[in-house]
């Protein structure tokens, strides 16, 4: 009798919970980050889908939920726990930090610009730059327990 054949590195790929239900957390936030629009702004706008920033964190659900499947069935003393815990928690603080000062530097600069453009007579006309770079600690937080139910979901629930 054989041993079962190992399944294709693209198989595998298909088959990765960890992978997959990291991805289902991200979307799951873009999708509350429009749905919490709808609800609070009265406008519909799939577009954010696509955009970085805003309420939920996308990237902190996606690499929380990494954490929390790797913590259920690695356990969390692993080492690859460890790497997972520690990356989670750069990608978190970068997005409070760095994005979120880059964010409202871009704010400031489009203020500046539109003042400018009301002084300058001539064709001054930059392209605004983006301002939804960061999230604030809420922003994160929420995606933080988005990524941890998803996690959760993933390696509890659906075995």
């Amino acid at each position: 009798m054989s041993a079962a054949a190992p399944l294709s590195p693209l198989a595998d790929l298909f088959t990765n919970r960890w992978l997959w239900a990291s991805v289902l957390a991200m979307l799951l936030a873009q999708v509350f980050k429009v749905l919490l629009i709808l609800l609070v702004s009265r406008r519909w706008e799939p577009a954010r889908m696509l955009e970085t920033g805003g309420m939920p964190s996308s990237h902190s659900a996606f690499v929380v939920a990494l954490t929390t499947g790797v913590g259920l069935t690695q356990g969390l003393g692993s080492p690859l726990f460890a790497v997972c815990a520690v990356f989670s928690m750069i990608v978190m603080h970068d997005a409070t930090g760095v994005r979120r000062s880059s964010g409202l530097q871009a704010r400031l600069i489009n203020e500046l610009v539109d003042e400018l453009r009301t002084v300058v007579r001539e064709n001054f006309a930059p392209k605004p730059l983006r301002v939804l770079l960061g999230h604030t600690y809420l922003e994160v937080a929420a995606g933080f327990i988005i990524g941890l139910l998803a996690g959760w979901i993933a390696f509890r629930w659906i075995a």
